[in-house]
């Protein structure tokens, strides 16, 4: 009986296979298993930091770039009312007061007058023109968010905000670059990941190709210039600090 227990222990033992030493876990071993996901969590942490500024970029980009169309600094409208005219035997602040009040407008900062017409000026640009029993009102109103957002894409003169804008473009090419490793397989750089990337540079190209680029654009507007036949030179706005 000892003699058949002794063979069945050792058939049992001889069944199992020999176990391989442990693996030392350094840091370049556990790098190579890790290092994708390590790249999502900080692709993810960066996408958080930064969509307050992308948000801000992006807004004030659109903005900027449609310059033509619309004033993205400040708010024009005109409105029109009637009021009782003006009497001639009161002072000029008096008759200021009067035109700004019927218009809802506070103190202005300056008032000109000169027989029935009464006209109000203010420091954002509103004016108030009253002849008669007739009112104009130019009211300008400012665009918080867009006239502070444009003001920091336009990153010229401000010396602090500058280096924190080329942070914010470096942290924009690490989720760009980052992105084309986070996902292996045909859904990833290999086969689609690929072709996207390929279009994301044809675009801009294809485009450039087409209209020739910055060498075929007409001479900028805004610069000062000097026209045949003129006595002076026309200055248009500068652009938003």
């Amino acid at each position: 009986m000892a003699e058949l227990a002794d063979e069945a222990l050792a058939d049992r033992s001889g069944d199992k296979q020999p176990r391989k030493a442990p693996e030392p876990a350094g840091f370049a071993a556990v790098a190579k298993k890790r290092w994708r996901a390590w790249l999502r969590a900080v692709h993810r942490d960066v996408g958080y930091l930064a969509v307050g500024f992308t948000v801000i970029y992006a807004l004030s980009g659109i903005a900027m770039n449609h310059v033509d169309d619309w004033n993205y600094n400040y708010n024009s409208s005109e409105r029109s009312l009637t009021i009782t005219p003006v009497p001639d035997d009161i002072t000029d602040e008096a008759a200021g007061k009067l035109v700004a009040d019927a218009a809802g407008l506070g103190k202005p900062d300056t008032i000109f007058r000169a027989g029935d017409e009464v006209r109000l000026e203010y420091g954002n640009g509103t004016k108030v023109t009253a002849i008669g029993d007739a009112v104009t009102v130019q009211e300008v109103k400012s665009r918080f968010f867009f006239r502070a957002a444009t003001w920091l894409h336009a990153a010229k003169g401000k010396t602090g905000w500058k280096y924190i804008a080329d942070a914010y473009a470096i942290l924009l090419l690490y989720l760009a670059i980052s992105g084309l490793f986070m996902i292996k397989g045909k859904l990833g750089l290999r086969w689609r990941g690929t072709i996207l990337v390929a279009a994301g540079f044809t675009i801009p190209i294809t485009y450039l190709l087409v209209t020739g680029g910055p060498e075929a654009q007409k001479p900028d507007a805004k610069v000062a210039e000097t026209k045949a036949g003129d006595d002076g030179i026309r200055l248009l706005p500068p652009d938003p600090e």
